[in-house]
């Protein structure tokens, strides 16, 4: 059993890494954190004790084993609550994150089974992120940014890069949503901005730091 201040933890460091696999420094936990260094540095001793992480000198902090599958049960709670919110109390994408970050603290295996079958066993959540299943095993889908399609190109929105509410609400407003199509009609050499079409019809332009944050199907 782990509080949720240290479950917040374990799930930064293995965001922070590549698929729990790479070095995570304490400057950059902090900083996802908002906290102090020091303070960070007091959490890894005690997960550390825990057999939760691995400290090397000048490195940083790696995921054990252990840490890395409680890492993706956190996920695997978090994905799960946001599919319901969506699905079955019909909140919209950019309104379930905090919500789902208090309910991916909840204790029960059971319930988290029982929540995956009701929901019918989804693959994914609503911001298109997979979801790891009972084993941890996480599935990763062949994907692409929208700022690396050229003219003509196209392809079908499967998930966002950037899951802060002020963006997911900006595509809501202009009518860009996961399984929407996408082509590249003009690309604009001065800032990289893009003109697109949605779903053959309507056509918006969108900034490259937009189209940096949006994942299209390979």
């Amino acid at each position: 059993m782990h509080s949720h201040t240290e479950e917040n933890y374990i799930k930064t460091i293995y965001k922070l890494s590549t698929d729990g696999k790479d070095a995570v420094n304490t400057n950059a936990i902090a900083e996802v954190l908002q906290t102090k260094p020091a303070s960070v540095s007091d959490m890894l001793k005690k997960l550390s004790s825990k057999n939760i992480i691995h400290y090397v000198k000048y490195r940083g902090v790696f995921l054990t084993p252990e840490g890395k599958k409680k890492a993706l049960q956190i996920i695997r709670k978090h994905r799960l609550w946001e599919v319901f919110l969506v699905k079955k109390l019909n909140f919209s994408w950019d309104e379930v994150h905090e919500v789902a970050e208090q309910m991916e603290h909840i204790q029960s295996p059971l319930l988290i089974q029982r929540l995956d079958e009701y929901l019918g066993f989804p693959k994914q959540d609503p911001h298109g992120d997979p979801i790891p299943n009972e084993k941890g095993e996480i599935k990763q889908h062949q994907q692409r940014l929208a700022a690396d399609l050229d003219i003509n190109e196209s392809g079908v929105v499967v998930g966002v890069k950037d899951t802060q509410p002020a963006f997911l609400q900006h595509l809501n407003k202009i009518g860009i949503y996961l399984g929407a199509s996408l082509q590249v009609l003009d690309k604009v050499d001065y800032d990289k901005s893009l003109e697109v079409s949605i779903e053959n019809n309507k056509s918006v332009l969108i900034s490259a730091e937009v189209s940096k944050n949006i994942f299209i199907s390979a």
